[in-house]
């Protein structure tokens, strides 16, 4: 009995240490096994999952493109977090019924804002959707904090352009702005292409004509110091945005008209304009109910 116990004692401790001696040898089996199983099956058996593997990696690596897609409105004449979009001191103000907004795109792919190249495709087949090469839209290598001033730069230097167009304009017709102050709030929009909506809203605060006719007017365009309207980017989305928060009228720059014809929402009236005084001009039209005679966009433009 007391050689049984030994035996099984000799036995086990055996046990032990081939398992820990014989690891390696188990390894090599076992690399043995798998390369058998490769030799006896051709290496196109393993072409489909090789290529699923990379397609993949491919669609989760970081896109070269920007997506483009319609951004919020934002109601010039209203607030903004409680702020007053336009904020005016010096002169007496008044109130409109109606809106006037200004219209947004919101973009993936921009300086922190990555996207995916499955991201990317998906836009692709989206029709409310653009899809463009990082470098149209910004220096290659800019940095996200270089990118957010250079936009929020945009932006400060736009509504400082559209006070003082509104300040010109209000002269002209005889209104002392000699004491005006003038400040703009808004939350994470950035450039140049509010300046037109920023100009009219001052105008019809400190007018008191109602410009809006208690309708809901979007619009789009740079504006300079003389009240010249310019060019923007990605209107045919900010045209989607508009008609979805309920805008029925669209003031457009004139030089933009090419990429507006063929592409003006159902129900979305859209009227061209290349000055301040044409975009006034069209208000006061929409608000009398003579909007139907106002200037659009043709093809030939």
């Amino acid at each position: 009995m007391a050689d049984m116990q030994e035996t099984q004692r000799v036995h086990a401790k055996s046990t032990r240490n081939g398992s820990s001696q014989g690891l390696l040898p188990r390894i090599r089996r076992r690399w043995r096994q798998v390369g058998r199983w490769f030799d006896v099956r051709p290496w196109r058996y393993l072409a489909g999952p090789i290529v699923a593997v990379l397609c993949v990696l491919v669609l989760i690596a970081p896109s070269a493109y920007v997506v483009q897609e319609p951004g919020p409105t934002q109601d010039v004449l209203g607030k903004v977090e409680g702020k007053q979009v336009i904020d005016v001191s010096g002169m007496k103000t008044h109130k409109d019924s109606g809106k006037l907004l200004l219209v947004t795109v919101n973009a993936s792919g921009v300086p922190g804002y990555p996207v995916t190249n499955a991201q990317a495709l998906l836009a692709w087949a989206n029709p409310k959707a653009t899809v463009i090469p990082q470098e149209a839209v910004f220096p290659v290598g800019q940095s996200a904090k270089d990118y957010a001033k250079e936009s929020n730069k945009e932006m400060s230097s736009s509504q400082n352009a559209a006070a003082t167009a509104a300040k010109r304009f209000l002269k002209a017709h005889g209104y002392d702005v000699s004491g005006m102050k003038v400040s703009m709030h808004v939350d994470d929009i950035g450039g140049p292409s509010a300046g037109m909506m920023y100009t009219l809203g001052l105008i019809d605060k400190v007018t008191g004509e109602q410009l809006s006719g208690g309708k809901t007017i979007a619009g789009t365009g740079t504006m300079n110091a003389k009240g010249k309207v310019g060019a923007i980017g990605g209107i045919r989305l900010k045209m989607i945005g508009a008609k979805r928060d309920g805008a029925t009228w669209f003031l457009a720059p004139e030089s933009n008209c090419s990429d507006v014809v063929g592409h003006v929402p159902q129900g979305l009236h859209v009227v061209k304009v290349g000055t301040l005084d044409e975009a006034y001009d069209a208000l006061v039209a929409i608000r009398d109910g003579k909007g139907g005679s106002l200037p659009q966009c043709t093809v030939k433009q």
